[in-house]
């Protein structure tokens, strides 16, 4: 059942994704990205005569994710050429130059066929999978080849078919790797109860890179400008239900200052914010002219990469995500900064955000009032704020070194030579 399910699925997405590419743009991108791959994988790595350690992201955040590790094997076996691969247009389209990596690739669709192709054009000396993603016949090739394997802040839950009477052909892939590392004591007895024992916790690398991201923080004189030492709420990842249980504090808050990032920058959603938040102004139309914003109480961000300085900023965060759809996005980026964290109830599949409750560093919220009232909670009350805001940052702080964890892993295992 699992493998039927799988194979039908691997055979229908390109063609779901070529459909739905007429009217949607990142779908488009998906299919465009992978015209011709095996020529350009070929054609970039052919000239590269290093030996490869190849890393698969499934989008933006998972490259997010694994960049400390990155930075790291970049750093400890520099004669090594790193090749990133992403499966998402979101990932590959903001990281296809970066900086850290030596060759970004789509990766293409998973078949027997693809599989066998990509490991005989890159042969990677290691190959890394970061969270999540199981795609078969890529994992069961690096088996075969015995290429190390290594699953870098997996996490797991129950309702997942590794852990179904089905689950057999699933089970399977995570047979191939060599060693999983998890994010949580509870993934690890999951995998534990299906008599995987190659494994070990090592927590996620997210809290190396987001205590990365603080340390390296650099000002940003247009948000400063914006702020003028008002109470700030910086509103990140947000989707229309987030933004329409932000909007009539804000719009009734004139003296606040609000700064809203939409997980979608695309116009028909950024005219929709202009409309519910009535004091505002785009981000790129005040960098240009911040007479344009003498009036504006919230600034729109209309571009991609600023929302990990921006929590800098506020005075508390809002964490979009959590009013629908697959839950809450990144509340790290917010705590690190000592910010006392606020977002949606949909937050289960999510352990840090449990745990930054339970350390009261952040507040769950079921409705508008609620957050409107937990606003002014934080706002009004000074001991209670610095309480939380302290909270918040502490527990960002105990949670470093996955990284180190897995970098000691792959040394003492002789995985690469230096």
């Amino acid at each position: 059942m699992g493998k039927l399910a799988y194979l039908l699925f691997i055979q229908l997405y390109p063609v779901a994704a070529k459909l739905l590419g007429i009217f949607n743009r990142k779908a488009k991108l998906w299919v465009e990205g992978r015209k011709d791959i095996f020529e350009l994988i070929s054609a970039k790595l052919s000239a590269d005569k290093r030996k490869k350690i190849w890393v698969h992201c499934s989008s933006l955040g998972e490259f997010e994710q694994g960049l400390p590790l990155i930075e790291e094997l970049k750093q400890r076996y520099s004669t090594y050429a790193i090749v990133l691969t992403f499966f998402s247009p979101s990932g590959y389209e903001h990281e296809k130059n970066n900086r850290y990596t030596d060759h970004v690739f789509y990766m293409p669709m998973d078949s027997r066929a693809n599989a066998k192709q990509f490991f005989d054009i890159v042969q990677p000396s290691l190959v890394v999978f970061v969270k999540y993603e199981f795609w078969f016949y890529y994992l069961y090739e690096a088996k075969v080849r015995n290429i190390p394997l290594v699953l870098v802040s997996g996490i797991f839950r129950k309702s997942q078919p590794f852990f179904k009477w089905y689950g057999d052909f699933h089970r399977g892939m995570l047979q191939c790797f060599t060693y999983l590392f998890v994010q949580t004591d509870a993934a690890l007895a999951l995998l534990q109860s299906i008599h995987i024992s190659n494994a070990s916790v090592s927590g996620d690398t997210r809290f190396d890179r987001v205590l990365e991201i603080a340390e390296d923080f650099k000002a940003m004189p247009v948000i400063q400008t914006f702020c003028a030492g008002k109470k700030t709420v910086v509103a990140g990842s947000t989707w229309t239900d987030d933004d329409e249980a932000l909007d009539h504090y804000a719009n009734t808050h004139p003296d606040h200052r609000f700064i809203v990032a939409p997980h979608n920058i695309g116009e028909e959603r950024l005219k929709e914010c202009e409309a519910l938040y009535q004091q505002s102004v785009r981000y790129s139309v005040y960098a240009h002219d911040i007479t344009a914003g003498v009036n504006a109480n919230t600034l729109i961000i209309d571009n991609i990469g600023m929302l990990k300085y921006l929590y800098k900023y506020a005075t508390v965060c809002y964490v979009g995500g959590g009013f629908g759809g697959d839950g809450i996005h990144n509340v790290l980026e917010a705590a690190v900064y000592n910010k006392p964290v606020v977002f949606g109830p949909v937050y289960d599949k999510y352990f840090e955000a449990t745990e930054l409750i339970n350390n009261e560093g952040a507040f769950a919220v079921a409705n508008a009032l609620e957050l409107e009232e937990m606003l002014d909670e934080l706002f009004d009350d000074t001991d209670l704020y610095e309480y939380c805001a302290a909270a918040a940052g502490n527990y960002v702080r105990s949670k470093k070194g996955a990284t180190a964890g897995v970098m000691q892993y792959i040394y003492e295992k002789r995985l690469l030579t230096s």
